[in-house]
């Protein structure tokens, strides 16, 4: 696990991304960067660089979040319950810095019927080049 004091986390990522990945936010739907991004390539933990999903399993759950069917291996995002605001939820977080990723639901399409509902400023995105 990444251990940097929350000092060292705000000096590091934007308020945004602080506010989400630190502090559990969630940005206004349709108004991320990766809501309709469509590149091939991988989606990293904003904060610590893990790769946490591949572009071939991102689809359009018309929620305006970037949505995806499945992580990019066992063991990259830590699923943990989430009662806050009322409702239990399962929460997304990157397993090498614990940081917020999203929500996943089991409403998604095959072959997982998984939806990992994820904030874009959680993510940075290495587009594949054509050695790829």
């Amino acid at each position: 696990m990444t251990n940097k004091t929350e000092a060292e986390w705000r000096a590091a990522l934007s308020p945004e991304q602080y506010r989400i990945l630190r502090e559990k936010g969630t940005e206004r739907a349709f108004s991320g960067q990766y809501w309709d991004h469509h590149a091939r390539g991988v989606y990293r933990c904003a904060a610590c660089g893990e790769p946490l999903f591949a572009s071939g399993s991102k689809f359009d759950s018309g929620t305006g979040w970037p949505s995806f069917t499945q992580a990019i291996a066992a063991g990259t995002v830590t699923e943990k319950t989430d009662t806050s605001h009322g409702m239990v939820r399962t929460e997304a977080l990157c397993s090498k810095c614990g940081s917020h990723l999203g929500h996943v639901f089991p409403d998604g399409p095959a072959p997982t019927g998984m939806r990992y509902c994820i904030n874009s400023a959680s993510l940075a995105f290495d587009p594949e080049t054509e050695q790829d």
